[in-house]
């Protein structure tokens, strides 16, 4: 999503509201090692809706506690509106929302008690920060008595983030947030992301859903704690650089199979109801119909299509992979 307005810092002057540089968290158990964070590093412009895009298990949560000041890195530094997450941590959860990946509400408190007791924390009131939440808290406003824990996931999402925000935070990290919701609300809570966004709010934001990285200024895509590819999704997916098909049939799995000797393949993976087949440069549909249309496949169809973030994901992963080979 192009936004026409400069969103890359460094290039721009426009100032940064989140700098990370050279980040590194390991996890230690007995003799096991994992390294969360290998070396991490990106910027953030204020007013940015930027999205890390990665799997479970990509460090996402790591980087997210880190830059909330909730957990210690063990190399490289980050700085949230100039601040130092270390030093003053104090200061920064101040400035900062954070909704985490679980709920994390008071489940026995309701809908209004839960957001009487965050505003209570900073030293505020609903009452002086309504305007703040007033478009997100009028949906779940006829549910105010509800207790937490006896609401949907669309509405404790939505109480969750009226909580990360009842305090005015100029930087919201939001650690996948619509993960385990339905599609509908997914869509709503993106809508409000944008609301938020337009009204200067710098937001930072975790999924393991490619879909929603188009819905982002820019995204980091990341894998094994690593960050493969930072832009907007439109750069990413335009630097593809291969030509790639969808291809189905009414029997996937026999398809899969049979295009795996194709030569004119450099890569086959299964993508919705298709399996995506990214072509070597110069090879065309109509070779690798040619190749399928020797072998028996009902419900055979097939059409080049624009690689997607995921195609792109994928592509950065398999090269990573060979480079570490």
């Amino acid at each position: 999503m192009e936004t026409g307005r400069p969103i890359h810092p460094g290039s721009t002057g426009q100032e940064n509201a989140v700098i990370v540089e050279n980040l590194v968290k390991v996890y230690r158990s007995g003799r096991e090692v994992v390294q969360a964070l290998r070396g991490v590093d990106f910027r953030v412009a204020r007013g940015e809706l930027f999205g890390i895009i990665g799997p479970d298990g990509a460090g996402k949560t790591s980087l997210f506690r880190i830059m909330t000041t909730l957990l210690l890195p063990d190399g490289g530094r980050v700085r949230i509106e100039g601040l130092d997450v270390v030093g003053e941590y104090r200061e920064i959860r101040r400035r900062v929302g954070y909704m985490p990946g679980r709920f994390s509400l008071y489940q026995d408190l309701s809908v209004q008690e839960n957001l009487q007791f965050f505003a209570t924390i900073f030293n505020t009131s609903v009452q002086e920060n309504y305007e703040m939440i007033r478009d997100i808290y009028v949906q779940i406003e006829p549910f105010r008595h509800r207790r937490a824990g006896k609401l949907s996931g669309g509405m404790k999402q939505k109480l969750a983030l009226c909580c990360a925000l009842i305090h005015r935070p100029t930087v919201l990290f939001l650690d996948e947030p619509t993960t385990g919701v339905d599609a509908v609300s997914r869509k709503e809570f993106w809508e409000m992301l944008q609301r938020l966004r337009e009204q200067g709010i710098t937001i930072l934001v975790s999924t393991p859903y490619m879909d929603e990285a188009s819905r982002c200024d820019r995204v980091a895509l990341m894998q094994d704690g690593r960050l493969l590819s930072v832009d907007t999704p439109r750069n990413i997916t335009a630097g593809f650089g291969y030509p790639l098909a969808a291809v189905k049939a009414d029997n996937m799995l026999a398809l899969y199979e049979d295009i795996q000797p194709f030569a004119g393949k450099l890569d086959c993976y299964p993508c919705g109801e298709f399996h995506h087949v990214v072509l070597r440069q110069g090879v065309g549909l109509e070779e690798l119909d040619r190749f399928l249309s020797a072998r028996p496949h009902p419900g055979l169809e097939s059409r080049l299509i624009e690689a997607g973030i995921e195609d792109c994901f994928m592509a950065l992963m398999k090269n990573e992979i060979t480079q570490a080979v």
